[in-house]
């Protein structure tokens, strides 16, 4: 064979060789896209650089007199995706729905950015999602779901207030915690008060029964109408794992204690938590117990039990552990036990004189030197609280009759839920 022979052979040899590789290259690159599109994310394996967005979840609220019920939610929304951003209220909103707010919204940014699952909060709330608000949220907040509890949340004309997310199919639902609401912790608090005064008034005696929907509130001498009222909520394991860090301190870590009540859980509590967790790496909060609490303060307190107040403290992001049931003198033995580097009180409490009593409940932190009064941020009590609905009755009676009235026209015919 001529040398022209083999050069032609060697030429179609040549190109039968570049279209196999031309078409297996075009095979593999439609596989790999294909893979791609069949991903209902439309991303690359976590093998690879590129990460799924994080699914940015909505709820909003009000969060008046935040309590441990309103933590859970945020708990529960948080666990529906990887971001959670909360919209409070605004003040002028809430008068117009529901009746004037306890605490002002200040107060209660304070509060819900304090929350251990909440990664983003939007102030100045509207009480309804309409279609431009919701536009917002899809648009400049990339939020992907919507999500609030299943009890009702609606307008003064009986409407859904979600009812433009559901439409769209952007709503998520949880479920309501039960045994607690801002309504049955008023009517606590006005008990009470009926209780420290000399029989009551007609007043108040009057606001406490609407408020409390005719369900008597235990004491502990068993009775209900005299002793500490205890409310009848019991936390199981599972709901104290479930608000729980699970992380204890480190082997060098400087633990910073602080002790109290925390009834009716406020901002003010807030504000000195964060300041005593900047004051090292693991803040250790002890609980005082309910009896503790009725000795020092009156049986009329505490207005959350012990379990409800753990939760409330548990629920916030300052804080590393708490002691249930905390021993109100601080002894050697506990110092030594938890490796307390500091102990710290704040200098708004409601009891505050405690260095003037003769058995000083700091003598041991005081005389190691490792005790430390810290400025109060805020100059809120839990009394401060008690009066702003005594002091305002009358907008509160109207506020729960028609929180009241509107709730029993949406539950009739449904199955009530407790919370997850």
């Amino acid at each position: 064979m001529g040398p022209e022979a083999s050069l032609s052979d060697n030429a179609h040899h040549s190109l039968r060789l570049l279209a196999t590789l031309l078409l297996g290259g075009a095979v593999l690159g439609l596989s790999v896209l294909g893979l791609r599109l069949a991903r209902p994310d439309g991303v690359w394996s976590s093998s690879s650089k590129k990460k799924r967005r994080p699914i940015r979840v909505y709820m909003d609220g009000c969060f008046d007199m935040m309590h441990y019920g309103h933590c859970n939610a945020l708990r529960q929304a948080r666990a529906l995706g990887d971001q959670l951003i909360v919209g409070v209220v605004r003040d002028a909103e809430i008068t117009a729905n529901k009746g004037p707010p306890v605490t002002p919204l200040n107060e209660r940014m304070i509060m819900v950015n304090g929350v251990k699952w909440v990664d983003e909060v939007i102030p100045d709330a509207p009480y309804a999602i309409t279609e431009d608000f919701m536009k917002k949220l899809f648009n400049e907040y990339d939020i992907d779901y919507i999500i609030h509890g299943d009890d009702p949340c609606l307008l003064p004309d009986g409407t859904d207030a979600y009812a433009l997310a559901k439409k769209v199919g952007r709503y998520k639902q949880i479920k309501r915690t039960e045994g607690v609401s801002s309504t049955d912790i008023v009517g606590r608090m006005l008990l009470c008060m009926r209780e420290r005064s000399s029989g009551g008034t007609p007043r108040n005696a009057s606001l406490q029964r609407q408020f409390s929907h005719g369900h008597g509130q235990k004491s502990e001498d068993g009775a209900t109408g005299s002793g500490t009222l205890i409310s009848q909520f019991l936390p199981t394991s599972r709901r104290i794992v479930q608000f729980s860090n699970g992380k204890g301190p480190g082997p060098d870590a400087r633990i910073i204690y602080i002790d109290g009540a925390f009834d009716l859980f406020h901002a003010g509590h807030v504000e000195i938590l964060r300041i005593a967790r900047g004051l090292g790496d693991f803040l250790l909060v002890g609980i005082h117990t309910d009896q503790t609490v009725s000795a020092h303060r009156g049986a009329h307190r505490p207005i959350m039990n012990l379990h409800e107040r753990s939760l409330s403290v548990l629920a916030c992001g300052y804080v590393d552990e708490v002691i249930i049931g905390a021993p109100r003198e601080v002894s050697k033995d506990m110092i030594t036990t938890f490796n307390i580097s500091l102990v710290v009180h704040g200098t708004v409490a409601e009891d505050n004189d405690f260095q003037k009593e003769e058995g000083n409940p700091y003598a041991v932190p005081i005389s190691m030197d490792i005790f430390r009064v810290l400025e109060s941020p805020l100059d809120i009590t839990t009394s401060t609280i008690i009066r702003r609905i005594v002091s305002n009755h009358e907008a509160y009676q109207k506020r729960n009759e028609k929180k009241a009235e509107s709730e029993r026209r949406y539950y009739e015919g449904k199955t009530y839920i407790s919370g997850d």
